[in-house]
């Protein structure tokens, strides 16, 4: 899967940033989410594959390209046949966020990125559209750390398995209202906590490499990027769980759904008897191979973001593989017309 699917995905996570960054600082967050998700599909319907998206836009009645549950890649055409032999066909699932961080494209703001995650079919673990409460760590402290502990148990637990002490650590929480005891919990401990508006993909996968200042990811955020923040940690070794979120009195910003009891029974629907349960990264994406990409759109603490110069842009980007266990950035260059030089500043 990875040598012949591992370039073409970085290829769909570069055209989806390059469209979205062209909106960035215009205010208009639902237009540079839009041209990522046509940049990402058109591109995905380039490769020679047979794909379905199990975490995409939506459901089929609200977004109209890359809505869960549909097919993507030349395999899918009615004419396949005459491109693709069935019997050496591998079908593949696949999640994508093709902005994930909207608003901060719209304002000009770090950590945006265009990112997507695949596995063989049944590999990767269909979330609904609800929230998550999840907890990432470093590889030092997988299967130490425990989302059942507390705030303060947890930050002791990880400054012993990184041989730091507490006041050295550092949390990425999002800022939000029902964070606030467990800001407030975290900075009791001792540890500093790095307060982020959207995107906790880039917070949670930043655990796992050393140098990035950032030692954990708490609190909840959208159920669908944590199964994309598992493949990736997944690949890399890191700890990740994740526990769904159906009670709105809880995330107080609101879930779909008109209720607690309407969010179990859409649970249910989905084949998720036990609401209740703690996933770790190896069930969220379990996949025997899976391949993680990542393309900046704003400047972030892994990538930079999109760098336009006359007639062309700078991206750099990441993809993860449990194939082959690496993790490759990669810095391209697009030509979107001669130019008189490249730009390398």
């Amino acid at each position: 899967m990875e040598s012949t699917l591992g370039l073409e995905i970085i290829e769909v996570v570069e055209q989806a940033a390059i469209a979205s960054a062209k909106w960035m600082g215009k205010g208009e967050k639902d237009i540079a989410d839009e041209v990522a998700v046509e940049a990402m599909r058109e591109r995905m319907n380039q490769i020679h594959m047979r794909g379905r998206i199990v975490i995409g836009e939506g459901e089929r009645d609200d977004a109209p390209m890359l809505y869960i549950g549909e097919e993507v890649g030349i395999c899918t055409r009615e004419d396949a046949k005459d491109y693709c032999n069935p019997d050496e066909l591998v079908e593949i699932d696949i999640a994508v966020d093709p902005c994930e961080g909207t608003n901060l494209v719209a304002y000009g703001q770090n950590g945006s990125m265009a990112v997507l995650a695949i596995s063989e079919k049944g590999g990767l673990f269909a979330a609904p559209d609800f929230y998550m409460k999840k907890i990432a760590a470093p590889p030092a402290a997988k299967n130490h750390v425990d989302i059942n502990k507390s705030a303060t148990e947890n930050l002791q637990i990880l400054a012993d398995c990184l041989e730091r002490s507490i006041e050295e650590l550092v949390v990425v929480v999002m800022d939000r209202s029902r964070h606030k005891d467990l800001i407030q919990e975290i900075r009791n401990a001792g540890a500093r906590v790095r307060l982020i508006s959207d995107g906790d993909v880039s917070a949670a996968i930043s655990c796992a490499f050393a140098g990035s200042n950032i030692h954990a990811l708490m609190g909840i955020g959208a159920a669908p990027e944590g199964v994309i923040s598992a493949a990736a940690m997944r690949c890399l070794g890191g700890h990740f769980q994740g526990q769904l979120i159906y009670d709105p009195a809880v995330v107080k910003t609101g879930l779909i759904g008109e209720s607690k009891e309407s969010n179990l029974a859409r649970l249910e629907s989905m084949g998720i008897t036990n609401p209740d349960k703690v996933y770790n990264a190896e069930e969220l994406a379990k996949g025997e191979t899976v391949l993680f990409a990542a393309c900046g759109i704003t400047p972030g603490t892994l990538m930079n973001g999109v760098r336009f110069f006359s007639k062309g842009a700078r991206t750099q980007s990441l993809v993860i593989s449990s194939q082959s266990k690496t993790a490759r950035f990669v810095d391209t260059i697009h030509m979107f017309d001669r130019p008189k030089y490249l730009e390398l500043h």
